[in-house]
């Protein structure tokens, strides 16, 4: 019996262990979910919750309408946005083997950002400290989570152009960041750094929001 419970652990068979949040380290039910959501206690990899705000979602002018917003222009953004989050980590925290973004639209999926360390205790000293800190606004919700491999956590519908579910898949949609920047940060080549959006201590004053490039890219 036990290495029957032990091999279906966090799989669809698995009645107790909710194996959505063992495979993508997130449930769309939240505490509201009739199984098991096993929080690790040490892990190489963090989620940062909610963090990425995709400018095409996000962007308005100051009467409430969205703003139209290229292509192009939203991987400018996200190469920024991915380079910073990727530069400032690994510079405080450790080597990082991978960081990933979702490009989902569920709320509790919506925006996250995961980064797998290369040690555990730099994961849990990112955690604890990150969330002391403020970026782009907003506080930082961070925490240590179960996923390893992601290749279990993506849809791979989505990576073959082939998801019906779109945004509101259940699964990881990795938003690819381009080449010439995996090279440089995986490849540790020389880094441009920009100023961080990283912030300790209180709310940062709100500004109204503009159809501008600063408000796309969230500066402050």
């Amino acid at each position: 019996m036990a290495e029957y419970l032990a091999s279906i652990f966090g799989t669809e068979k698995d009645k107790v262990n909710c194996s959505f949040y063992f495979k993508i380290g997130v449930c769309r039910h939240g505490d509201r979910c009739s199984r098991l959501h096993n929080k690790p206690t040490f892990s190489q990899t963090i989620v940062l919750l909610n963090l990425y705000r995709n400018p095409q979602n996000t962007a308005q002018t100051a009467d409430g309408s969205h703003c139209h917003v290229s292509d192009v222009e939203v991987q400018e953004h996200y190469d920024s946005f991915f380079e910073e989050v990727f530069t400032e980590l690994q510079e405080k925290y450790g080597e990082i083997e991978e960081m990933n973004v979702c490009d989902n639209l569920g709320d509790h999926l919506v925006g996250n950002v995961y980064v797998k360390f290369r040690r555990e205790e730099d994961g849990e000293r990112a955690v604890a400290e990150l969330n002391n800190r403020w970026f782009n606004g907003q506080a930082v919700h961070g925490e240590l989570s179960p996923v390893t491999d992601f290749r279990e956590s993506c849809c791979r519908q989505y990576e073959m152009g082939e998801c019906t579910r779109g945004g509101f898949c259940n699964f990881m949609h990795l938003r690819p960041i381009s080449q010439n920047l995996q090279r440089q940060l995986y490849g540790r080549g020389p880094r441009h750094r920009s100023p961080p959006r990283f912030h300790t201590g209180h709310h940062p004053r709100e500004r109204n929001h503009q159809c501008s490039p600063d408000h796309r890219h969230g500066r402050f």
